[in-house]
């Protein structure tokens, strides 16, 4: 019997060729386009879950009562960790890290050799709370020394040639610090959120920044791993308000988040967990989903369609015994058969677009044929062809024997009308791809050409090191006088992203008023350099030379409440510092547009910068920076320039945007063309299924164009439809995604209105061709068998 089928199989692809390879090139396809984002999926998941103690391991972040919300933040105060180990009995670890963002890349040294690399501060447990691989050193020990480095596998070979022996060996760190290797750890993995090639004591951060061992500030971050048995819940209590304790300070709780979730649920509103890149990884599991299910849906139309070639082989069967389950067997059987060798060539195609999907969506993700992706295509593939012969082999099954073998096949109108809907699911999900798509790249191209109330064009930045750090004012004195070079001076960090924040006191301010304010520290000439407008007041002057003096943003000036703000004096880190208000910014986007502006204010302090910035004639990029390199290295013998460009910060804040649109692009073009397919092998079997009626129309006169109408009007009510009910969804899913920018594009009709033209005028031209094609064919060949 097996056999009996196999052989009924093959003589149907060779009857029904086009059929055969609509349907194989659609699933192949929807199941491309599934394992894609699955390894996508499973990448994503995977981030941060690799630690050994990740059921145990919490990071600690900070609630922040504010005037007008609850803020939350990772920062936390430099001495948490330590009191937390000290003092609570369920914490087996607590260490304090520098996140490994916050500085731009350091000089380490062996000789005459240097190369850059990133890296951060962390207390002496480091390597006992993650599980970064150690190939050398204990993980106990390796940090307990403030003279100690250690250092990634790629470091050392890059320095050493090696990974052997380099225990006690020292490196040179920006040539000025000798720190002695105490371990090598293999290089970070991809699965990891934080990257580093190096990590030095945090002992050595408390000596720079004494601010660290304030429990009033906030910066470093800290984590903790729990002993067994421990109810995290409880704990988060108990620890709640120990920065009261320590300060007096009711405004500041603590919270948990198990480390492994902080990567896919990073977003907090009002003090609430909201989401985060978990809302990507669902919207395209559900894209997967619904291609699909696009992909299934052709099966199930084509194989109903041409239902009527095979009636007189189910009605034999039947005749001579057949019963229905055997039927269904057979028919779903040839559906798992399409299947599984759609399955094959998804590989395929997987295998081949694979560099190009990793490049997109900036992942290294490699096809390995584990025990989960054979599970995972396994199940996806037996689950599509169910789905996808289920339809065909009930509907097939459950013919009359003698109302076939009479060569009649009544069609239910209940029957017309599932298969009507199928292709109206279809082109639903078609229509809103596209409008989504359309109103995705129409935001993202809004946040990149947006006026972000500064000029970030051709200016760029890159941190002070050795004799540059040594003296400021002479490198920038000669570095304005390389041709190219519009101007230089200095500033704290770049101007993107939401930097330092610190508590001001202001004449006037409310008792119990907490309003985080980012600040700043600036050198002469950058208000100038940047374009930014003064409302009131003045700019920094060089005559500046007695005092801090301050330029506040107009957000600030209103949250403070000043009406007469010029003149007026603020006090900084806990009544230390004072500072003059000398002027008023205009509003502008140094945060993300996801967000609106905040309070922030500009500080005169040359002696607090840590990076030059530098405005480039216009044109003049390439060779100008060629010039600089070239002085740099001679000024600055041992450093390499490492410089970057604002506005390549300003677009690193969308790239998750980018890389959805950029996605999404692709997945509505291959919903439409696995839709269009469907459409064109159902109009091909209309077409052939009234091929004598077109016969007839012909000889009684009608045109070429009657019968196009006559075979196209149908479809396009289909599509109609589709339109419809696909509109206001899509108005619905964008509306929703819009909600997460503080900055958006007015939703014009005509998003919506092209959305539905786009795919009426798609499926016209897929029906034409068909349509065209049957038009034309001759009466007489037509009619030639009554």
């Amino acid at each position: 019997m097996l056999r009996h089928n196999f052989i009924l199989l093959y003589r149907n692809i060779r009857r029904f060729k086009s059929s055969f390879l609509i349907n194989l090139v659609g699933l192949s396809a929807g199941l491309a386009c599934t394992l894609l984002i699955y390894l996508w999926v499973n990448d994503e998941l995977q981030i941060d879950a690799f630690h050994i103690k990740d059921e145990r391991l919490f990071r600690v972040l900070e609630k922040q009562q504010r005037s007008a919300n609850i803020g939350v933040t990772e920062s936390t105060p430099g001495l948490l960790a330590e009191t937390l180990a000290e003092e609570m009995a369920e914490v087996e670890y607590a260490v304090v890290a520098t996140p490994s963002h916050w500085y731009d890349k350091f000089t380490l040294s062996i000789k005459e050799k240097n190369i850059k690399a990133s890296g951060i501060y962390a207390g002496k447990d480091y390597f006992n709370v993650f599980s970064y691989d150690l190939l050398q050193g204990d993980a106990s020990r390796v940090l307990t020394d403030k003279n100690s480095i250690v250092i990634s596998e790629s470091i050392a070979k890059n320095l050493f040639n090696t990974t052997d022996n380099l225990i006690g060996k020292p490196i040179e760190f920006q040539h000025q610090q000798q720190y002695f290797i105490s371990g090598i750890f293999k290089d970070i993995p991809s699965h990891s959120s934080e990257h580093f090639d190096f990590v030095l004591s945090f002992d050595i951060m408390k000596d720079i920044n004494e601010g660290v061992l304030n429990w009033s500030n906030s910066g470093p971050m800290t984590f903790i791993v729990l002993k067994d048995g421990t109810d995290a819940s409880l704990f988060e209590r108990k620890i709640a308000g120990i920065i009261k304790t320590k300060t007096d300070d009711t405004h500041r709780t603590l919270i948990l988040q198990q480390y492994s979730q902080c990567y896919l649920h990073g977003r907090y509103e009002n003090g609430v967990q909201a989401g985060g890149r978990i809302e990507y990884v669902i919207l395209f599991s559900v894209i997967a989903l619904f291609i699909l299910m696009i992909a299934c849906i052709n099966f199930m139309n084509l194989s109903t369609a041409k239902a009527s070639r095979r009636i007189k082989e189910v009605g034999i069967k039947k005749a001579v015994g057949a019963g229905r389950k055997a039927l269904i067997v057979q028919y779903l059987g040839e559906s798992m058969f399409m299947s599984f060798l759609s399955l094959f060539l998804s590989i395929l195609i997987v295998d081949i677009f694979l560099p190009t999907f990793n490049i997109i969506t900036g992942k290294q993700i490699t096809l390995t044929f584990d025990a989960n992706i054979l599970l995972t295509s396994f199940v996806i593939t037996i689950v599509t062809g169910v789905i996808a012969g289920s339809y065909p082999a009930l509907y097939l099954s459950g013919f009359s024997p003698a109302t076939v073998l009479k060569g009649k096949l009544n069609t239910s109108i209940g029957e017309l009308w599932a298969r009507k809907g199928l292709v109206i699911f279809q082109f639903t999900l078609s229509v809103v791809f596209i409008v989504t798509v359309l109103i995705i790249y129409k935001q993202i191209d809004f946040l990149q050409s947006r006026n972000v109330g500064y000029n970030k064009e051709n200016v760029i930045y890159f941190p002070m090191e050795g004799r540059v750090k040594e003296n400021l004012e002479t490198f920038l004195t000669e570095m304005k006088r390389i041709p190219g070079i519009v101007n230089a001076s200095s500033i704290g960090q770049s101007m993107v992203g939401g930097g330092n924040t610190t508590n001001l006191e202001w004449e006037g301010k409310p008792e119990g008023t907490v309003v985080p304010f980012a600040i700043r520290p600036v050198n002469y000439d950058v208000i100038e350099m940047l374009n930014i407008d003064i409302k009131a007041g003045r700019s920094f002057s060089h005559n500046d030379v007695t005092g801090f003096k301050a330029i506040f943003n107009e957000k600030a000036i209103d949250v403070m409440g000043l009406e007469d703000p010029i003149g007026k004096i603020v006090k900084l880190g806990d009544g230390k510092f004072e500072a003059e208000i000398v002027g008023i910014a205009k509003d502008f986007h140094f945060e993300s547009l996801h967000t609106s502006v905040s309070p922030m204010f500009f500080i005169l302090a040359p002696v607090h910068t840590q990076r030059v910035i530098a405005k480039l004639a216009s044109g003049t990029e390439r060779e100008t920076i060629a010039k600089l390199q070239k002085f740099y290295k001679a000024y600055n013998p041992g450093f390499d320039l490492d410089y970057r460009f604002i506005d390549e910060d300003y677009h690193a804040q969308y790239a998750s945007e980018e890389r959805v649109g950029t996605l999404s692009r692709y997945f509505a073009v291959l919903a439409i063309l696995i839709s269009c397919l469907g459409l064109f092998g159902l109009a091909a079997f209309t077409a052939e299924r009234r091929i004598k009626e077109i016969g007839i129309r012909k000889v009684l006169g009608s045109s070429a164009l009657n019968i196009v109408y006559l075979l196209s009007v149908d479809f396009t009510k289909i599509v109609l439809i589709a339109i419809v009910i696909a509109l206001p969804t899509s108005y619905i899913l964008s509306t929703f995604w819009l909600n997460n920018f503080a900055y958006k594009i007015p939703l014009s009709w005509w998003y919506f209105v092209s959305g539905g033209c786009i795919a009426l005028l798609i499926s016209w031209l897929t029906v034409g061709v068909q349509a065209i094609k049957a038009a034309y064919v001759n009466p007489a060949k037509c009619l030639r068998d009554e």
